[in-house]
């Protein structure tokens, strides 16, 4: 290929969303720059600059794809109340991948500092808890997220195991439903 002749190359962008997840997973937001999203995606460093005209831009499509690769079964399984269907699925997402875990609360997180990645969060939890409001009112969705997202935190905080009992207790107190014997 002659200098200067460009390749066409439509995965690159999403390449630089990959490595760029991938770089904040291993050295979480600190270790991102332009410089450290291209080579991990093995493209020039103008590729980055070309797509994602700052970090931030380049945060805010990590987070989208984040958004969206989430996208949790939040109907009750069988004879489960909403409370069991979300205590499990709070269990299998920790489960799952915890490193995922942490990757998605650091990006959430990221929004307290970087005002560019609040709508995204934002848009994260209204989706959530609209999904949640099919199964109970809107309030108490929001309540259902507020309390998930705390006990997801104290677990990946603490080192803790995941106690589905215990976070089945505190969402059907949410709820409003009896307790268990």
């Amino acid at each position: 290929m002659a200098a200067g002749t460009r390749r066409y190359d439509p995965e690159r962008r999403q390449r630089i969303i990959d490595a760029a997840i991938r770089v904040v997973g291993a050295k979480g937001i600190a270790g991102l720059s332009h410089r450290s999203a291209a080579a991990e995606a093995d493209v020039p460093l103008g590729s980055t600059t070309y797509h994602f005209k700052s970090l931030d831009d380049l945060l805010v499509a990590a987070l989208r794809q984040a958004n969206e690769a989430y996208a949790p079964e939040l109907a009750p399984r069988g004879d489960e109340d909403l409370a069991d269907a979300l205590a499990r699925l709070l269990g299998e997402v920790l489960a799952a991948d915890r490193g995922r875990a942490e990757l998605e609360y650091e990006l959430y997180l990221a929004a307290l500092r970087r005002p560019a990645l609040r709508p995204v969060a934002a848009e994260w939890l209204e989706s959530v808890a609209g999904a949640l409001a099919e199964h109970t009112d809107p309030l108490t969705a929001r309540a259902l997220v507020a309390v998930m997202d705390g006990i997801c935190l104290q677990v990946l905080l603490t080192d803790r195991p995941y106690e589905e009992p215990y976070a089945r207790e505190v969402l059907a107190r949410v709820l409003g439903l009896p307790p268990r014997p």
